[in-house]
């Protein structure tokens, strides 16, 4: 059939996506052996906390139903022994992984098993359909689904789905696959299991270290434990990440109360450190961007360019190159002279320049353009380049909760400066009377902008004035 092992497929329902935070509701778990059920289990899940509305439409599951449902930590040790030694199947097997790892280690239980995600599977095996959830293979196959959004109905469709795929495909077409994609980490012979398990599933940075303690990568996710497993799974496929692979000796963790933490110190600590396997996020040696002046514009660079002045600029570009790449198209867009904005150097004995001969530039350099209506035209093209404005009065915190620790970091950022991040109100004090002169950085003027337009949208964090 499908694999040598036995498999349990799984399905979950939880109170949110999150399993940092959110609970589980409802588990399911088909026994296969020897491609037959061996037996089909489930129960509420009474989460120690409200559901959602919204969740509770979507899976019928209510507060009164849970109730007198057993909490996880009561039939942990039975669904340890139910799941024990068999191949974990679920559709998107991350969540529901993720979810009874985080649930059974509140319980005192470390679990780990190989996982066959059935999204990768259908993805494999049926490479010419676009979509692969749930919903798109009970229409595709033809799978029968007594209740959608409920544990044991999701996992009888995900088994039926095994079983039209191996008719469709034969068994050792779906054999393959399987093997494929199915994960087992593997860990460097220098990589204790134990040092891994106490990573948490909540959000932070890791840290790779190799010979010598030199660093070799900076990582960052909402779930770090299954983030660093996944530099070991078998269908690691990149040669940089098979490389990465072999030369960890060390690895570090650092958890933060939410997403944005992970992001600013992620950012910060690949600066510091340079480690070898990071591309991205690295230091800026010529950060650059254009200030408008009363007649033409001016290219600030560098140390120019702090906490004070970057509400000037227009456009932020990590090099000078990139910078005047941007303003040679929006040069030849508005017919703008370079040669009369200083940018490029007048030929010969001056006059017009080569742009105005090939009718790039609309001819201030040669008399034919006027200064007031170049003017008008740089200021238009100008404001296409985003203005780096700070839009508060002052220093502002985002507030982040951790609430499995009841833990709260507040990151001080003034004109899209991260000042740093303080665990309480003498922290926040400190940081803003701090004496060190606050830079610029391209990486968390990127990161606070999206980050701060999502939380205006949704609400995801929160924002506090301290100035």
């Amino acid at each position: 059939m499908l694999l040598d092992a036995p498999l349990a497929i799984v399905d979950l329902e939880t109170t949110g996506a999150h399993s940092s935070w959110d609970r589980v509701t409802e588990i399911a778990v088909v026994e296969v052996d020897g491609g037959r059920i061996a037996s089909e289990w489930s129960t509420l899940v009474n989460p120690g906390t409200s559901i959602p509305p919204t969740i509770q439409a979507l899976t019928g599951i209510t507060n009164d139903m849970v109730a007198d449902a057993p909490a996880f930590e009561d039939l942990a040790a039975s669904l340890y022994e139910r799941l024990e030694g068999r191949v974990f199947v679920a559709h998107n097997a991350r969540f529901d992984y993720g979810f009874l790892r985080q649930e059974f280690e509140r319980a005192g239980l470390k679990f780990q098993a190989r996982t066959l995600c059935t999204v990768k599977l259908s993805r494999r095996l049926y490479p010419e359909y676009p979509r692969h959830n749930l919903d798109s293979l009970i229409a595709r196959h033809n799978l029968a689904c007594h209740a959608r959004h409920r544990a044991m109905g999701d996992a009888q469709a995900v088994w039926q789905f095994l079983c039209v795929a191996t008719d469709e495909r034969g068994a050792e077409a779906v054999l393959e696959a399987a093997k494929a994609v199915t994960k087992l980490p593997a860990l460097p012979p220098h990589i204790s299991p134990d040092l891994v398990d106490a990573i948490p599933e909540a959000p932070g940075v890791y840290l790779f270290y190799g010979e010598g303690d030199a660093p070799l990568y900076v990582g960052k996710s909402i779930g770090m434990r299954s983030r660093v497993l996944s530099h070991f799974s078998a269908d690691v496929r990149s040669a940089r990440e098979m490389q990465l692979g072999r030369e960890v000796r060390r690895i570090e963790w650092r958890r933060t109360c939410g997403e944005l933490g992970a992001l600013l110190l992620e950012s910060r600590l690949v600066k510091e450190l340079l480690p070898v396997f990071n591309r991205q996020l690295r230091r800026a040696s010529d950060l650059c961007g254009f200030v408008p002046l009363p007649q033409g514009l001016r290219l600030a660079r560098g140390e120019e360019i702090d906490a004070k002045t970057v509400g000037e600029l227009h456009g932020v570009f990590r090099t000078r190159r990139a910078a005047l790449e941007a303003l040679r198209g929006i040069a030849d867009e508005h017919g703008l002279c370079l040669q009369s904005l200083g940018i490029e150097r007048a030929k010969g004995g001056g006059g017009a320049c080569f742009r105005h001969q090939i009718r790039r530039c609309a001819g201030l350099c040669a008399g034919k353009d006027s200064p007031a209506a170049h003017q008008g035209r740089l200021v238009a093209a100008l404001a296409r380049l985003k203005r780096v404005a700070w839009p508060w009065r002052g220093p502002i915190g985002v507030i982040e909760h951790d609430r499995e620790r009841d833990a709260t970091d507040a990151h001080v950022i003034h004109h899209w400066c991260w000042l740093g991040t303080a665990k309480d109100d003498a922290e926040v004090a400190d940081l803003l009377l701090g004496t060190i002169k606050p830079r610029f950085d391209l990486d968390q003027y990127r990161i606070l902008s999206r980050h701060l337009a999502r939380t205006k949208t949704h609400g995801r964090a929160r924002v506090v004035e301290l100035g």
